[in-house]
């Protein structure tokens, strides 16, 4: 194992230099902190975490709650708190929720037992009441809120994110354009469903209640979601589909082509979220690409001065996001 002698040595700097640029950045040049992260990032350098945390009393792990981390939005998420963690020379304990008010009680009771120093979370549409128990850690929330007041938060801009989405495809012509929206009580699905309606409003478009539908944010949710669609009359059939979410994206493509159809000659569609199976799936499809490893780095860095101040006032951080037009989206065929 990598001590922190070799570290001093590769940064070229003294091990009581090392050191403080690990636990007390702040005492350090910023061009030497950044070259002894570097080093300790070369070597897989692992500070002892329990020496340390038995001597400044301070326990040096920080935990994250996601809600789906199959989802590579969450997994991408969770790499850049884990990268923030590590920069400022923590450990992260990562939970799964599964979208299930009852996991996400049981380890925010597991962070409290353990003395977490504090925690980032995606939180589910039962967060609200479960947060209120945890006043005294530092939380940030990512990617959603719960609707608590007082807490930090980083999120996309969904909005624009949407308008971008919609403005696309009605530049190309549609005007029949429906949307595959989250649960009512998710902030990311309600941004991104006002979204729509806005952007559709503002060009004096119909808003057909049945091209509203709306899905769990899983696979399966955008696939029956999608169904819904396409078993509307025939006079009804929207031309172009938005899905709000990468894994509704998954099942609404599921769904179209076991109806036969093809994308874009039959259908486009944009999703939310950019991946490599989206790059890689033919056609390529058209997403508005949100920064999910900013998202979870940035809330690294907000928790992180959380610890140093004992009560900012709260704030919320809003990332870009960017329409990236592939090969999904078309004219409307008739």
């Amino acid at each position: 194992m990598p001590r922190l002698e070799d570290v001093a040595q590769r940064a070229q700097v003294s091990i009581s230099t090392a050191s403080r640029a690990l636990s007390r950045p702040e005492l350090v040049a910023a061009e030497t902190v950044g070259r002894v992260l570097k080093a300790a990032r070369e070597l897989g350098y692992q500070p002892n975490q329990v020496a340390r945390s038995l001597r400044t009393r301070v326990n040096q792990t920080i935990g994250l709650l996601v809600s789906d981390i199959l989802n590579p939005f969450h997994a991408t998420l969770a790499k850049g708190l884990q990268d923030a963690a590590f920069d400022h020379g923590y450990h992260l304990l990562l939970c799964n929720t599964d979208e299930d008010p009852t996991k996400e009680a049981a380890y925010l009771r597991l962070f409290q037992s353990n003395q977490l120093r504090g925690f980032v979370i995606v939180p589910t549409e039962r967060s609200r009441r479960l947060l209120q128990e945890f006043s005294d850690i530092p939380v940030v929330e990512a990617d959603r809120t719960s609707g608590l007041p007082n807490l930090h938060a980083v999120l996309a801009d969904n909005l624009s994110g949407t308008r971008q989405a919609v403005e696309h495809l009605i530049q190309l012509g549609h005007r029949k354009i429906a949307i595959i929206a989250g649960k009512p009580d998710v902030t990311t699905g309600v941004e991104r469903l006002e979204g729509y309606l806005q952007t559709m409003r503002a060009f004096g478009l119909e808003v057909n209640p049945r091209w509203i539908v709306h899905g769990n944010h899983r696979e399966e949710g955008g696939y029956r979601a999608a169904r819904e669609l396409l078993n509307l009359p025939p006079n009804d059939h929207p031309t172009a589909w938005f899905v709000i979410n990468n894994e509704m994206t998954a099942g609404a493509v599921r769904a179209i082509r076991e109806a036969g159809l093809h994308i874009p000659k039959d259908l486009s569609i944009v999703g939310f979220d950019d991946s490599r199976w989206a790059q890689l799936m033919d056609p390529p499809l058209t997403v508005v690409d949100q920064p999910a490893y900013d998202l979870g780095y940035t809330s690294g860095e907000i928790l992180f001065k959380l610890f140093e101040r004992a009560s900012p006032p709260p704030k919320v951080v809003r990332l870009h996001t960017q329409l990236v037009v592939r090969s999904s989206t078309a004219p409307p065929s008739t």
